[in-house]
């Protein structure tokens, strides 16, 4: 495996969203006490949109439809069943919130990175009567993780590194988009999950995990040169943006892309 490239095409075409999950009741999270209804500090939108905020952001950036979205979450029905939740879950989902629940899509555009927020979606931004899925109000407890813009918009500076790009002796360079969360760095040896996105150096995209919502576990032997050396210089939690040469990327290998390849990648954890 050279990275996923052949993955992405094998699944480009689907779906990770919430409208699309079967629940999953019985799991272990309690009801919060106002399930059934919203309490008087909760402020209702124009739409019938119930919210209040739980824990306030870290910071000030707050998602547009068109972001994709991190998020841990878990919904009950008014009564207080788990619908589902995915604190059950290895890897928080990540996801286009345009494809999401419409009560989704407002109450997370409402929120900062970090935030928690509750929310009451009644049964028209919920479910809407869809066979099989919980009928009436649900109520969603959503911490909101991380936000991104689309994969098929390029980073500005897709066509060639910035000054501010650390460059190796082999010919990568390199910029810390995000600063990571912990103090551990792969060795070659290691296998690690990450989300990723590539683009060749005009801009197109040509392979992405976060596209497909959908993280990768790889062993660092087994991908390209580049991403054997890059993995090495991150911690995880960190989002790295690479400039790899061709002789560090597919090397001219037929039906891969050619040329200088940007990658921006997330070391999640080392297995």
């Amino acid at each position: 495996m050279r990275i996923a490239f052949a993955t992405f095409l094998a699944i480009a075409t689907a779906a990770v969203v919430l409208t699309a999950q079967v629940p999953v009741p019985g799991t272990a999270e309690v009801a919060p006490s106002d399930v059934s209804a919203p309490p008087a500090d909760a402020v209702t939108s124009a739409s019938g949109l119930s919210s209040r905020m739980l824990t306030p952001g870290t910071g000030e950036q707050k998602p547009t439809a068109d972001d994709f979205v991190s998020v841990h979450y878990t919904g009950w029905t008014a009564d207080g069943v788990v619908v589902d939740s995915s604190r059950n879950r290895s890897t928080p989902p990540l996801f286009p919130l345009n494809r999401s629940l419409a009560g989704w899509q407002e109450c997370v555009q409402l929120m900062t990175v970090g935030e928690s927020r509750r929310c009451w979606l009644p049964q028209r931004l919920a479910y809407n009567g869809r066979d099989g899925r919980p009928a009436g109000t649900i109520v969603f407890d959503i911490e909101l993780l991380d936000v991104r813009s689309s994969p098929k918009v390029p980073p500005p500076d897709v066509a060639a590194p910035p000054d501010d790009a650390i460059r190796t002796e082999s010919g990568i360079a390199y910029k810390v988009v995000k600063p990571g969360t912990g103090t551990r760095r792969p060795t070659q040896a290691d296998r690690v999950t990450v989300h990723y996105t590539g683009w060749t150096a005009s801009g197109r995209m040509f392979d992405s995990s976060v596209l497909v919502g959908a993280a990768q576990t790889l062993a660092l032997t087994d991908v390209i040169a580049g991403w054997t050396e890059g993995m090495q210089l991150m911690v995880e939690g960190e989002r790295t943006r690479f400039w790899i040469p061709e002789e560090l990327a597919y090397e001219g290998e037929v039906g891969s892309p050619l040329g200088m390849l940007v990658f921006d990648v997330d070391l999640i954890r080392i297995e």
